[in-house]
């Protein structure tokens, strides 16, 4: 299979530019995320009436359940759509509240929750409370394609610690203890993760939180509950001083409805409650009644997703292995499969573009996660698995066209 007509990707374009004085210095420096970049070019190709099998974004294939849907539509009807408070709906925050303390035995009230527009705003509020210029963030290599954005925009600088794939890219205690500063703000960990879907052990987890000390943690839990050996597990069991970004997207197909949640210690609540009313005002009202009906609502279709991606994530290993790739550690959460490419192309950003003009899938470049994870491909199987056999097939056929 051969497209044919590449077009040149925006984020090339932006080297060939000239500096602009009128544009910030902040926004030239932002580099694109590369993912969406693969997903926009992917959707020209649709356009121009070319099959593309997507493995590129982390967006569940599934609906969202019909009785989450109807609870927005029902709230649409009754007239929720004003203002709600900056915080968000009272009976929300204490159904998030009320979730963790189930899952996790804590004792968490409503009253530490902050309804967001999504987890990437709820990330903005907290960096925004916590970071003056020079701040130093601790994060893993590979990470979370965004989290060295948002640090650098607001003045902070990141401090990276390389983790490695044979050692299940876990972030250890005692080197993070080392890079420890008095600049240190926080530290953020992520899991299950995005993109190496690997899970934290709870030792792993607990011996952060140890050596933290009076730093606070935010740990990153959106992908909680997609877990297929193990259990899972919250940062809110070992410490107190950490806060929790989590949100309805992942767990309850809802990425479309940007609507996500903060767990802080009290004391934050009033000024990250400012900056929300400053930048945001409030989540969406409705939107918050469909989140309502998720946590409190029937649970089987969340299930019936965990027990399918399952399927798929064994099938997408078993398969990438005999195409070539490397996997010598593998995932159990999330719904991604983070493959070492090397053998084919030690740039992943031309070998995704490449794969995806060529073969027509579409699939993620490792460098989007920090150049720990160069080389290698990020294969998400939020897909059917006809889909998912398709886009091997083809992916099969390009790497011996490839030879």
């Amino acid at each position: 299979m051969h497209i044919g007509h590449n077009i040149t990707p925006l984020f090339q374009l932006d080297k060939k530019m000239r500096i602009n004085n009128k544009i910030s210095q902040k926004a030239q420096r932002t580099p694109p995320f590369y993912v969406m970049e693969v997903m926009e070019r992917a959707q020209e190709l649709e356009r121009s009436g070319i099959d593309i099998i997507h493995f590129e974004v982390g967006e569940p294939d599934y609906p969202t359940a019909p009785h989450i849907c109807e609870a927005a539509c029902s709230a649409i009807r009754s007239g929720e759509t004003k203002y709600t408070h900056s915080l968000g709906l009272r009976e929300l925050r204490e159904a998030v509240a009320e979730s963790y303390n189930q899952k996790f035995g804590l004792e968490l009230s409503g009253d530490q929750v902050i309804i967001t527009s999504g987890t990437s705003p709820a990330l903005l509020l907290l960096f925004m409370v916590l970071l003056d210029n020079d701040s130093e963030v601790i994060m893993s290599n590979p990470h979370y394609a965004c989290y060295p954005n948002f640090v650098t925009c607001l003045g902070g600088r990141t401090v990276f610690i390389h983790t490695h794939e044979e050692e299940g890219f876990r972030l250890d205690p005692g080197i993070v203890a080392r890079h420890l500063t008095t600049n240190t703000k926080t530290i953020i960990i992520n899991s299950p993760s995005n993109p190496t879907g690997h899970v934290m052990h709870p030792d792993t987890i607990q011996g952060i939180a140890k050596i933290a000390g009076s730093v606070p943690i935010i740990s990153d839990e959106i992908y909680q509950g997609l877990i297929y050996e193990g259990e899972d597990h919250s940062i809110l069991e070992y410490t107190d001083n950490a806060f929790v970004l989590n949100g309805f997207s992942k767990l309850y197909a809802m990425t479309g409805w940007r609507l996500g949640y903060l767990i802080t210690p009290p004391e934050y609540i009033r000024p990250l409650q400012k900056i929300q009313q400053n930048f945001f005002i409030c989540a969406s009202s409705f939107i918050q009644y469909a989140g309502i009906a998720a946590l409190q609502g029937p649970q089987d279709h969340v299930k019936e997703m965990i027990a399918m991606y399952d399927k798929r994530r064994k099938y997408t290993i078993e398969r990438l292995k005999q195409l070539g790739f490397g996997i010598k550690s593998e995932p159990t959460g999330a719904f991604y499969v983070l493959a070492d490419a090397r053998k084919f192309n030690s740039s992943s950003l031309d070998l995704s573009f490449s794969i995806l003009e060529e073969a027509g899938v579409a699939v993620t470049p490792g460098i989007d996660f920090g150049d720990g994870a160069q080389g290698y491909l990020r294969f998400s199987y939020a897909n059917s698995l006809d889909n998912i056999k398709e886009g091997l097939d083809r992916i099969e056929n390009y790497l011996v066209n490839l030879v």
